[in-house]
């Protein structure tokens, strides 16, 4: 070869060296944190500027209340009953310590807080990250939601903005803040893994968690889930454990609720819910087939309250309620919140499904309280056993299914009770089938009502399955 070639080919293989490291450098460093909701396109190396101005915003909530004499809690060491905070069931007459979590709302002093972390509290003391310490009082509190509000006496503080938690994705990078087991303020990180949870405590509260596998622990109850932009998206409530410890399915109070429950607390000391008086349970492929529908759709009215919204409105129970101010409804919960979330008075619009016809109903919607949402539950008439505290539901193959009963079983399925009923004394829960009332086998309602009348004042004698065992349970009158 010539020398001038070589020299040439020297040349060309210098700058292709020089040229490789640069391209892997470039490649190589972090990138910045996308704005609005761009996909991110590589690793997040670090969240450290996102906590470095959130954390500032979250407290630790600690209360205290006099414990007057000794008391058992059955269901103490059962996880599903377990919400996390501190303090634990007293043995013996002591003060008893709540610890939690909160989240200042307003730069004013209002910390946003779950009810359970407060609730029955006589002193409460709000911890910042600043190392200052506060006494609170109690603005209002909502068992309903889970939610309250907090107010101490300082001004120009850290502020959590509040997102649009409807935005949230199954899939975004979610980051719970708060004080777990006491510890000091933690950060941990994970996703949102569902949208829309119910825990299923039938206790009367309203769901629509944001399900997250950021580790949560007792403790954290009250603190702030946050998104990548420092926006707060949700307050962190429950855990479902088997231990009691965090394995990755925790629950959220979506921002959009909880923004809605606090300022009517700041601003009437009290929550105010529609009611519209019916009992409703999920459309299933069988419940479709015998209303008519062409597919498993809406919500099907299983009961309606007499004298209520909806019994005035001319709502029948058989009526499939296919959308809300036109807005589809497929799911029992979710039409249940909607309803909620408006104000006592509001006329609304229910499209619904009634022998092969669609139509428009006007409803104006009652105030839900304590009564009105007992009769609810109980249907409002001797038709869904309101005598015994329950409401009930025909069983249908793929309840059967659910629930683990062989083929063919029948009977009613308890879809809610009063705790404070008569069937909830006698140790009846939901999910029990009902097979007979007074040795009278029971598949409608109707068969139930004509069974209880043959009581005469005495105990009710019920053949229960529960989870394919069958028992004999008396139910004293009421």
């Amino acid at each position: 070869m010539k020398p001038h070639a070589l020299l040439l080919a020297a040349i060309l293989c210098l700058a292709s060296c020089q040229t490789k490291p640069s391209s892997t450098s470039a490649a190589s460093e972090p990138r910045s944190l996308p704005s609005g909701n761009t996909q991110l396109s590589g690793p997040i190396l670090s969240y450290a500027n996102v906590v470095d101005r959130v954390a500032p915003a979250v407290v630790t909530v600690r209360s205290s209340r006099r414990v007057r004499q000794s008391q058992q809690f059955p269901f103490s060491d059962e996880p599903f009953f377990r919400r996390f905070f501190g303090g634990g069931f007293p043995s013996t007459p002591q003060i008893q310590q709540a610890l939690g979590s909160g989240v200042i709302v307003r730069a004013d002093g209002h910390i946003l807080t779950n009810h359970h972390v407060i609730d029955g509290a006589e002193e409460i003391k709000v911890d910042l990250s600043s190392h200052r310490t506060y006494s609170a009082k109690v603005i209002g509190s909502d068992a309903p939601s889970d939610l309250a509000v907090l107010k101490i006496s300082a001004s120009d503080l850290p502020v959590l903005q509040l997102a649009n938690s409807d935005q949230v994705r199954v899939g975004d990078i979610s980051l719970a803040i708060g004080n777990p087991l006491g510890i000091g303020e933690t950060v941990t990180a994970g996703i949102i893994s569902a949208k829309g949870r119910a825990t299923g405590t039938g206790d009367g509260s309203f769901q629509d968690f944001l399900q997250t596998d950021a580790p949560i622990n007792q403790g954290n109850s009250g603190g702030a889930l946050v998104n990548t932009r420092g926006e707060l998206i949700g307050i962190n409530s429950q855990i479902l454990s088997p231990n009691g410890g965090n394995i990755g399915i925790g629950f959220a109070i979506p921002s959009n609720m909880a923004n809605t429950v606090m300022n009517q607390l700041i601003g009437k000391g009290k929550v105010q819910r529609g009611m519209l008086g019916v009992g409703i349970q999920q459309v299933t492929s069988d419940l479709a087939n015998g209303l008519g529908l062409k597919e498993a759709r809406g919500v099907v009215i299983s009961s309606v309250t007499s004298g209520g919204p909806a019994d005035k409105a001319g709502l029948k129970s058989g009526d499939v309620i296919l959308k809300l101010n036109g807005k589809d409804m497929n799911d029992s919960n979710e039409l249940r919140n909607d309803i909620a979330a408006m104000s006592p008075g509001t006329e609304t619009t229910l499209t619904i499904w009634r022998e092969g016809k669609q139509q428009d109903i006007r409803v104006r919607l009652g105030e839900l309280t304590p009564e009105t949402a007992r009769a609810s539950r109980q249907g409002g008439g001797e038709q869904n056993g309101s005598r015994l505290g329950i409401t009930v539901t025909p069983l249908t193959p793929d309840l059967a299914q659910q629930l683990g009963l062989r083929r063919g079983a029948q009977g009613l399925v308890i879809q809610d009770i009063d705790p404070s009923g008569p069937a909830a004394q006698a140790g009846l829960q939901m999910g029990d089938v009902i097979e007979q009332v007074n040795r009278q086998p029971v598949r409608s309602p109707d068969d139930m009502r004509r069974a209880l009348q043959s009581s005469n004042g005495r105990p009710a004698l019920l053949l229960v399955n529960r989870g394919g065992q069958t028992i004999f349970v008396p139910v004293p009158a009421p």
